[in-house]
C-alpha cells in the first residue's frame, strides 16, 4: 500500500492549483505591504545619506604627521 503525499507542491516542486487559490487572496495585500516597506526603508536610507552628506567634519582635529608607536625594546 502506497500512501500519497498530502503537499501543495508536486514531484518537481511547483505550486499546485490548490496552492495558488489558497494564496490568491493575499496576493495583494501582501504585494502593497511589501512595497510600503521597501519604500519605508529607501526613504530611511536617503534621508540618512542627505543628512550626512551635509557635515563638514571641521571639528575634526587630524594630525599632520602619522604617530610612530613607541619601539618595544631591541629586537633580537
Amino acid at each position: 500500500m502506497v500512501l500519497s503525499r498530502s503537499s501543495y507542491y508536486d514531484n518537481r516542486n511547483r505550486q499546485s492549483a490548490a496552492l495558488i487559490r489558497a494564496r490568491r487572496p493575499y496576493l495583494v495585500k501582501n504585494a502593497i505591504l511589501g512595497l510600503s516597506l521597501a519604500a519605508f526603508s529607501i526613504s530611511i536610507w536617503a534621508y540618512t545619506i542627505h543628512a550626512i552628506g551635509q557635515d563638514e567634519f571641521e571639528d575634526v582635529k587630524v594630525p599632520d604627521v602619522p604617530v610612530k608607536p613607541a619601539s618595544q625594546g631591541a629586537k633580537r
